[in-house]
C-alpha cells in the first residue's frame, strides 16, 4: 500500500486511477490529431486546446470519484461498475455539449469532443475489463500467511479474501499459540517449510498475546530473507484507514509512529480553520439569511439553536447550529440522538439535516477558536461521560479541538449507539494519530462530495 496524505492506498487502486488519467488526457488528444490532422498542434499550442483537454480530464476524474468508481473499501460488481461508467460518460457528454453551447469558444473544433467521448467510451471499458482480470490473476498477488485465530485475526483475514484491490492471498492460517491446536515449535516448522517452498511473501502476526508463544527466531530469519513481517493491528490500521480499539494495548500507543500535537501543527490547523471559515461565511451568507426567514417562518422559536458540547481537554463551550427541531423536543440534560424521520425535526430543519446546511453556524465557532474546521466531531457532555465510562480510550479524542468535520464524519457516518461510536473513536484515533494539514484538506474534499449527495445526514 501506498501512503498519500497520511492515507494508505493499495497500490492496484493508484494504478486504475492513473491508467484513467492517460486514458482520458489520450482519448481527447487522439480525437483532436483524427479530426484536426496538421492543424492539432497549433490548435492544442496557441488556441490553449491542451487546457482544455486538462480540463476535460479533471472533470471526467471528478465524475468517477463522484459515482464512487474508486472507492476501494468498497469494490463494486463488475455489473454495477460499468453501470456507473456508462451514466458517468453521459453526463460527461452533455456536459461538455452544454459548454460548447454556453461557450463556443471552448470547442475546439470539427467534433472533437463527439470523437473523444467515442474513443473514450471504448477505451475505459477495455481498460476496467483488463483491470478486473489482472486482479484475478493469482500470480500478481502476494501470499500471506496469518498467525491468530482471535475476532481481530479474523477480521483480517475477511479484508484479505474480500478486497481483492488489495493484491493479497491468504495461503495459510494458524490457530493461535497455546490454546492446544499448535505448538510454537509446529508454527516454526510450518512457517520454515512455507519459506523453503518460497510459497509465502508476507507474514501476519495476529496473536492476542505473543509473551512466550511466538516463534521469534523463526520470524527474524524470515524477515532476513526477504518476507515481509507485518502486525495485524498496523496492517488493519492501513486497509481500514482506523486504529482498532478492541484488544488495543496501551504499549502500541505510546511507541507508534504519529499521536504528535506539535505547536507548528496547531499553528498551521488555526490559520487553515481560520481562512477557511472566514472564505465560507463570506459565500454562505445569503443563503444563511434566507434560512432564517425559512426557520422563522415554519415554526416558533429562535433561529439558532446553542448547546453544550466537550471540546480540548474536556474544556465545554456553545455550539452554535440552525434549529431544526421544535421547541421544547428535549428535556434538559436528555438529549438522544437523532433518527431517521425522527418526530422532533420541523419541515424545514428536516432539509437542512438531510443537506448538512444547519451546520453552517458553527463558523462563527472556527472564527471564535473553539473548533478547527477539521477534528473529531464534539458531543454533548452527558454523551461524552457515558462514552468515557464504556469505550476505552474515548478521551483521547480531547487532545485536539473538534471539528466541523472530521475523518470519522466521512468514513462512518452518523452514530446513535455505543457500539457504532466506539467504531467512530478507532477513525478519530486514526486521525489524531496521522493529523496533517494534507489530511485536512482531503477530508474537506471528501466532505463537499458528502454535501453535494447529500450523505451522512439526518
Amino acid at each position: 500500500m501506498v501512503r498519500l496524505f497520511n492515507v494508505y492506498y493499495p497500490v492496484r487502486t493508484l494504478i486504475l486511477i492513473l491508467g484513467e488519467t492517460l486514458i482520458v488526457c489520450a482519448s481527447f488528444l487522439a480525437a483532436t490529431f483524427i479530426r484536426l490532422g496538421r492543424e492539432s498542434v497549433l490548435v492544442l499550442e496557441f488556441e490553449n486546446g491542451i487546457y482544455k483537454v486538462l480540463l476535460i480530464t479533471v472533470v471526467a476524474l471528478l465524475c468517477f470519484y463522484y459515482f464512487d468508481l474508486y472507492d476501494s473499501q468498497r469494490v463494486p460488481s463488475a455489473g454495477e461498475t460499468f453501470f456507473r461508467l456508462f451514466v458517468v460518460l453521459g453526463l460527461l457528454s452533455f456536459a461538455l455539449a452544454a459548454l460548447g453551447y454556453l461557450f463556443p469558444g471552448f470547442l475546439v473544433g470539427g467534433d472533437v469532443f463527439l470523437l473523444g467521448i467515442s474513443i473514450l467510451t471504448i477505451s475505459l471499458i477495455a481498460w476496467r475489463w483488463a483491470y478486473y482480470w489482472l486482479l484475478a490473476q493469482p500470480f500478481l498477488r502476494e501470499r500471506v500467511y496469518v498467525m491468530g485465530t482471535g475476532e481481530r485475526a479474523q477480521r483480517l483475514v475477511h479484508a484479505l479474501r474480500t478486497r481483492q484491490d488489495l493484491g493479497m492471498e491468504v495461503v495459510g492460517w494458524a490457530g493461535a499459540v497455546g490454546n492446544g491446536s499448535m505448538t510454537r515449535e509446529q508454527l516454526s516448522s510450518q512457517l520454515v517449510a512455507l519459506k523453503e517452498k518460497k510459497a509465502v511473501d508476507h507474514v501476519i502476526v495476529a496473536l492476542k498475546d505473543g509473551r512466550g508463544k511466538m516463534p521469534v527466531r523463526t520470524l527474524l530469519e524470515l524477515r532476513m530473507a526477504g518476507i515481509k513481517v507485518d502486525n495485524a493491528t498496523a496492517l488493519l490500521e492501513r486497509i481500514y484507514g482506523k486504529i482498532e480499539v478492541l484488544g488495543l494495548q496501551p504499549s502500541w500507543l505510546i511507541f507508534s509512529d504519529g499521536f504528535r500535537v506539535s505547536t507548528h501543527k496547531i499553528v498551521v490547523k488555526r490559520t487553515v480553520s481560520l481562512a477557511l471559515s472566514l472564505m465560507a461565511l463570506t459565500i454562505s451568507m445569503p443563503i444563511m439569511i434566507l434560512i432564517g426567514i425559512a426557520i422563522r417562518l415554519d415554526s416558533k422559536g429562535p433561529i439558532l439553536f446553542r448547546q453544550e458540547r466537550v471540546g480540548k481537554n474536556g474544556k465545554v463551550f456553545k455550539l452554535n447550529k440552525f434549529r431544526s427541531m421544535h421547541v421544547g423536543s428535549d428535556t434538559p440534560g436528555n438529549h438522544p440522538p437523532a433518527q431517521e424521520n425522527d418526530h422532533r425535526f420541523t419541515r424545514v430543519g428536516r432539509w437542512l439535516r438531510k443537506v448538512h446546511l444547519d451546520e453552517l453556524p458553527q463558523l462563527y465557532n472556527i472564527l471564535r477558536g473553539d473548533m478547527y474546521f477539521v477534528g473529531p466531531r464534539p458531543f454533548v457532555p452527558s454523551q461524552e461521560a457515558e462514552y468515557v465510562e464504556k469505550i476505552p480510550y474515548y478521551n483521547l479524542r480531547w487532545v485536539v479541538k473538534p471539528g466541523a468535520t472530521g475523518w470519522a464524519q466521512i468514513k462512518r457516518g452518523y452514530c446513535a449507539t455505543i457500539e457504532e461510536n466506539a467504531e467512530k473513536l478507532e477513525y478519530d484515533l486514526y486521525y489524531i494519530k496521522n493529523m496533517s494539514i494534507g489530511l485536512d484538506l482531503m477530508i474537506i474534499f471528501h466532505t463537499l462530495k458528502a454535501v453535494i449527495l447529500g450523505r451522512g445526514g439526518r
